[in-house]
């Protein structure tokens, strides 16, 4: 077997890797299998997520002989046509007008069934701000206030979701519970760490164990500035409805774990060992970057956790604490990167990368970016200063200036973050 671990091989190696991670969590491949009875009277179909619109292809192309109707929201420029079910594009991560529409449309499709009908939800990743109907007395620019204080606070997307939930009236379980008495059943591609489906979205087909003691209580813990209006509704207490309460149908397409065992494979024809780290990795981004750069150094000079040439998998969500410092373009992939390859410090034969597998890293038009041995180098060569871009929380800039950007485009699902970090040798008492 060829050892040369070229730049260009071990940059083609990882793309390989990442590309088959996303391509085995396309839903309109996974879907099928996963559909319930077909319904003696009508289906309804409701959904959101940056997935919804593949994921709805592909039911109404399983079901051709269903009365099926319904209608979906997705992030602009996700859209595929989906049949007889209505795709709508929103704004996210921050909610628009059309978010608020998605879901008051969706909450008139499931009224007045029977129990002879069927409602599928489709949820997936971004859900919450796709379908957002706030909850009295709040208004949309309310909830958009709220959107932007929690992506800005540090707190995990599960955390959010329960904040989002208790804000909301149709999320946490609520759109279930206007479905009744027909059948729900929810179909989730799951971008949370430990795959928590109640938490996909905001879980509004599904019931909620959280509480309204819970959302205040991590309001408080990241001192997140909610408007009045918010407060007032936390205050009031409407809790969601409870397990017990609502249909708790529902049935996983796709999660971070089967990118992750699709990317050990391709590993493997690469002539690489697979090491999976872990599919619910969360903590600050640039920190991990560091813990990284130690477990990639471990592989290298002690074979430990395993022997080069080896690559690290990883999958779940890291966060960007930004504060209340003006922030420059990125998002938490390249901010791992940056991390990560700053740590390093131009260790030779260790390459990496990481993106979000739905295409879109943070707001910007990139998945994530590569790192290879030689990037600090080409960087100062330029007149970037790596850790003034990290500083500033500028990684999407630092590495659009290198040419290292790995853009996919819109995927059409959505399993959180894909990392592999290529180890391709060790030390000469390694080799």
């Amino acid at each position: 077997m060829n050892t040369d671990w070229t730049d260009l091989r071990a940059r083609t190696a990882l793309r390989k890797i990442f590309d088959a991670a996303i391509a085995s969590c396309d839903p309109r491949l996974t879907i099928a299998r996963a559909l319930p009875a077909k319904p003696k009277g009508r289906c309804i179909v409701v959904g959101a997520g940056k997935a919804s619109a593949a994921m709805a292809a592909g039911l109404d192309a399983a079901w051709p002989d269903v009365d099926l109707s319904g209608v979906v929201v997705t992030r602009h420029g996700h859209s595929v046509p989906a049949g007889r079910i209505e795709v709508l594009e929103a704004s996210h991560p921050v909610p628009d007008d059309t978010s608020n529409a998605a879901a008051l449309r969706m909450l008139n499709a499931v009224q007045g069934l029977s129990t002879d009908d069927l409602v599928i939800a489709l949820m997936s990743g971004g859900g919450s701000a796709l379908m957002t109907l706030p909850a009295s007395p709040m208004t949309l620019a309310d909830k958009q206030a709220v959107n932007r204080a929690l992506l800005a606070s540090g707190a995990t997307i599960a955390e959010m979701n329960v904040v989002r939930k208790h804000l909301s009236a149709i999320k946490g379980g609520r759109l279930a519970r206007a479905a009744r008495p027909a059948h729900v059943t929810t179909l989730v591609i799951s971008d949370i760490p430990g795959d928590d489906p109640a938490a996909i979205g905001s879980g509004p087909s599904l019931p909620d164990s959280s509480t309204t003691a819970n959302a205040q209580e991590i309001v408080s813990r990241f001192a997140i500035d909610l408007p009045d209006a918010a407060r007032l509704v936390l205050e009031q207490a409407d809790e969601t409805p409870k397990p017990g309460e609502i249909d708790a149908d529902v049935r996983i397409l796709a999660a971070p774990i089967h990118a992750l065992d699709a990317a050990a494979k391709v590993a493997r024809d690469e002539g690489l060992t697979p090491i999976i780290l872990g599919d619910a990795i969360e903590g600050e981004a640039r920190e991990l970057g560091t813990v990284m750069a130690g477990i990639a150094r471990s592989v290298a000079g002690h074979a430990q956790p395993g022997p080069a040439p080896a690559v690290l998998l990883s999958g779940g969500e890291t966060t960007v604490t930004i504060g209340r410092r003006p922030a420059g373009r990125g998002g938490r992939n390249t901010e791992f990167l940056l991390g990560l390859v700053i740590a390093l410090s131009g260790t030779s034969d260790i390459w990496a990368i990481a993106g979000d597998s739905d295409g879109i890293d943070g707001t910007e038009d990139a998945a994530g970016a590569l790192i290879s041995p030689d990037t600090l180098r080409r960087a100062a060569a330029s007149g970037l200063d790596a850790r003034a871009y990290l500083a500033a929380h500028d990684s999407y800039s630092f590495f659009d200036r290198l040419g290292d950007l790995v853009r996919t485009g819109p995927t059409l699902t959505n399993v959180n973050d894909i990392r592999a970090v290529l180890v391709a040798a060790g030390t000469p008492a390694m080799r």
